[in-house]
């Protein structure tokens, strides 16, 4: 049974496209922060026992190892990796300034991610293999007081790029989300924040917000996971070093 590394498994996107890739036949290996919400995902998934999770700091190479190791990585044939997990907010520099670890978990993290799954990939006998990064809406636009969050996602559009080159003769392919507001955990506090700031409530200013998007909604995390479905697909083999727009019109190319 062909495996996917999922990486960000225990919430939102993450978790929501396990239960989509369990569905469609997949077996899994959920990784995540927090071993509570990894085994919440797992027991969602269809067929529980054909995957694993389990905790690690995607920043630590050595953790992420120790990981994979522990999820039995060398019995399974693994076949692509979501590289999803992340963190948001502002940063501001000075005392506090969170620059480093929003870089260090959603660039950093990415990299040591890909880096120590890809000898697994080239081993698998599938035609084509698929590594697909979550970067965002923002990394193709500013937003003040985002300079770390939107940096780091800028940065996983220049990794997509060159791996998609670098890999391209391997049959593994590279692409990278750029979704806009999914109705996630880290969006309502994105939304908080700003209704805070402005002293009105959340739904204000959700309406607000959702004013500057053309379908005026949040994407649903059952609309990432349908779509990494098709991108991680063996129907998929010509799609690669994109940056795949799921925004509900916000950014227009």
């Amino acid at each position: 049974m062909k495996t996917i590394i999922i990486t960000g498994a225990g919430t939102g996107m993450g978790a929501a496209t396990a239960v989509q890739l369990a569905k469609s036949g997949y077996a899994l290996i959920l990784i995540g922060r927090r071993q509570d919400k990894l085994d919440q995902t797992l027991q969602a998934c269809d067929n529980p026992s054909a995957h694993a999770a389990v905790s690690a700091d995607i920043t630590d190479p050595e953790s992420f190892k120790a990981a994979l190791n522990k999820a039995n990585v060398h019995d399974r044939e693994i076949y692509g990796l979501f590289a999803n997990a992340g963190i948001g907010g502002e940063n501001a520099y000075g005392e506090g300034d969170r620059w480093s670890q929003i870089m260090d978990i959603n660039l950093n993290g990415t990299y040591i991610s890909i880096m120590e799954t890809l000898p697994y990939l080239r081993k698998s006998s599938a035609p084509f293999k698929h590594i697909l990064i979550t970067s965002s809406c923002l990394a193709r636009f500013g937003v003040p007081n985002y300079t770390a969050y939107c940096t780091s996602k800028a940065g996983l559009l220049g990794l997509t790029r060159s791996l998609a080159v670098e890999l391209a003769s391997e049959r593994i392919l590279v692409n990278a989300l750029t979704p806009g507001w999914v109705e996630t955990e880290m969006a309502q506090q994105g939304i908080q924040l700003l209704a805070d700031r402005g002293n009105r409530p959340y739904e204000d200013e959700y309406k607000d917000q959702m004013g500057y998007v053309p379908l005026g909604r949040m994407s649903d995390p059952s609309d990432i996971a349908t779509f990494v479905d098709f991108l991680m697909s063996e129907k998929q083999t010509s799609i690669t070093g994109q940056g795949l727009d799921i925004n509900n019109g916000s950014w227009m190319q």
